[in-house]
């Protein structure tokens, strides 16, 4: 509960006209000691107030928030450096493990440093999986606090102090924050390179060797680049802005920056491993055109919608108007941040977290919009109250998400289901029974702490004894068209576990594997957490099901 008064303390100190002087008219009565010590520190130190503040809660989310929240997020970033590490390759992406190589379109960037990361771990004896990827979390939690730091730094350098402390304490404490910043979401760490390098162009002003200073800007902004290559739209935004500012040699410096960035950190790591540069994003760019029908697609407003949920009115409404507001006065800001929207609002592949890199600039300008036209207004100067009422309301819905997403465990019955198998050592072989879908559920082999062999047997398309072809994925992932294919294997390569996903139909299921492997017998049930639970009762497609574990007892 005082945690939650601190935060109303903090909202209504943001409000113009709320200072030290009359704040107890604009808030509820506190213990006064506690009170004083809240005001003395947002009044003097704000921003430490609010990076210890975020450092908390993020610290909560490192703690608790085990888990991966989408497919990218793991599989991607975390599955493919830990098999590398182990001499394996997940995802065939390498070219020495490809038949026919080619790239598949993913930087080696973001991904290489968790192989460096996961290669150092295992120098010094770290190889509990759940322990690294707390590491991971906490890396990641110190990290997102440069969007804290830098986004209050900026809107001071652009507004003033009273709103940078909103803007901040925005950022460190939406209830999406804490729980997005510990992710492995490329789409969340791009965004402290992107604020680093405006930071720097605003500031570029002050310094003694102006020209380096923007080259630098670039340079890190294109390291942005490197971690999520659709930031390409917002980087050529901000060289836009700057042109159309007629600041020439600033824009061909901040190009001649990001040049620079993206040739080291992906046209040369590109030529040594495929002999040309910037295969990776070549490869990308043509998956993408191609198949930019094949996934989620939507209105052009849908991230509109998206932005305005995730914002929560009415709140989301009068940043929407303040971001709008300052097109003219922080074009440098507002262009690549609107560019970015459309882009993404046209572009027929609608993901939500495509959208997350630009949320940060939008709650900064619309702060500083909302704000300057608040101060200017006659009607909302004899309304205050209704900004006030806004303020709760915006807490009342903020605080029990923000404490409910924090500390929450995403996929935690198929992690569960991975780290309960580690302990069984030397397994070779583990069939994966999701006969109720037709694209089985992928389980995350970085828990199991081993790169055994997996079989899928998913909903048959059609019924049909032929195995010749099991291998679909590569020498990892082998498909059972039929279970009579387990009768064409030998027993050296049966399975030595059965992991059925989800309760629907088991026990038929079940009855039927032990036609083929009758000493199977039931180890144990993984459940999903609460926050899986919700997601899948809101929408099928969050497929969150219990898992539960056979031995097979195939005496190998």
């Amino acid at each position: 509960m005082v945690l939650g008064k601190s935060y109303f303390i903090f909202t209504f100190a943001a409000i113009p006209g709320c200072d030290s002087a009359n704040l107890n008219d604009c808030i509820f009565k506190m213990p006064q000691k506690f009170q004083l010590r809240i005001i003395h520190l947002w009044n003097e130190k704000p921003l430490r107030l609010i990076l210890i503040t975020a450092l908390l809660l993020r610290l909560v989310s490192a703690i608790f928030s085990k888990g991966f929240e989408m497919h990218d997020d793991h599989y991607l970033i975390i599955e493919a450096p830990q098999s590398w590490v182990e001499g394996k390759d997940y995802n065939n992406w390498l070219p020495w493990n490809q038949e026919n190589p080619e790239p598949k379109g993913h930087s080696f960037f973001y991904t290489g440093f968790h192989f460096l990361f996961f290669s150092a771990l295992k120098l010094i004896g770290i190889t509990g999986p759940q322990l690294k990827m707390f590491l991971v979390r906490l890396v990641h939690a110190l990290f997102s606090l440069l969007i804290v730091s830098m986004g209050y730094r900026l809107t001071e350098k652009l507004s003033g102090r009273n709103a940078a402390r909103f803007a901040g304490l925005l950022l460190a404490v939406y209830w999406f924050m804490p729980f997005f910043s510990v992710r492995n979401l490329v789409e969340i760490v791009c965004i402290p390179f992107l604020l680093a390098g405006l930071w720097m162009i605003v500031n570029a002003d002050n310094k003694k060797n102006r020209l380096a200073w923007i080259l630098l800007a670039g340079f890190v902004a294109g390291m942005a680049f490197s971690v999520r290559y659709q930031t390409s739209v917002f980087i050529a935004g901000i060289a836009l802005s700057l042109l159309l500012l007629k600041m020439i040699r600033p824009a061909v410096g901040f190009c001649l920056g990001v040049a620079a960035s993206v040739i080291i950190f992906q046209g040369i790591p590109d030529f040594f491993i495929w002999g040309y540069p910037f295969a990776e994003f070549i490869a990308y760019s043509a998956y993408n055109v191609t198949h930019k029908h094949e996934f989620i697609t939507g209105g052009w407003y849908n991230y509109l919608l998206v932005l305005a949920g995730m914002l929560i009115p009415p709140l989301s409404f009068l940043l929407f108007w303040g971001f709008l507001r300052t097109w003219k006065k922080h074009l440098l800001i507002f262009l690549p941040t609107i560019l970015f929207l459309v882009f993404h609002s046209f572009y027929p592949n609608k993901q939500e977290r495509f959208i997350f890199p630009i949320i940060p600039f939008i709650i900064i300008l619309g702060t500083i919009g909302w704000i300057e036209f608040y101060e200017r207004s006659g009607f909302w100067q004899k309304n205050k109250i209704i900004y006030r009422i806004t303020l709760v309301l915006f807490w009342i819905l903020n605080l029990p998400l923000l404490f409910f997403y924090t500390p929450s465990y995403g996929k935690k019955a198929r992690v569960e289901a991975m780290t309960f198998l580690s302990a069984r050592k030397n397994i070779e072989f583990i069939l994966i029974e999701d006969s109720n879908r037709q694209n089985p559920t992928m389980l995350p082999r970085f828990y199991l702490n081993q790169w055994p062999v997996f079989y899928e047997y998913p909903r048959p398309v059609e019924q049909t004894g032929d195995c010749s072809n099991l291998a679909v994925h590569g020498k990892q992932f082998y498909k059972l068209h039929s279970l009579d294919c387990l009768e064409q294997i030998s027993r050296d390569s049966l399975p030595d576990f059965v992991i059925f996903v989800d309760k629907l139909n088991l026990e038929s299921r079940v009855e039927k594997m032990k036609k083929y492997l009758p000493d199977m017998k039931f180890l144990a049930e993984t459940k999903p957490g609460l926050r899986d639970r919700l997601m899948y009762v809101i929408n099928p497609v969050n497929y969150n099901v219990p898992v539960y574990i056979y031995e097979t007892g195939t005496g190998k």
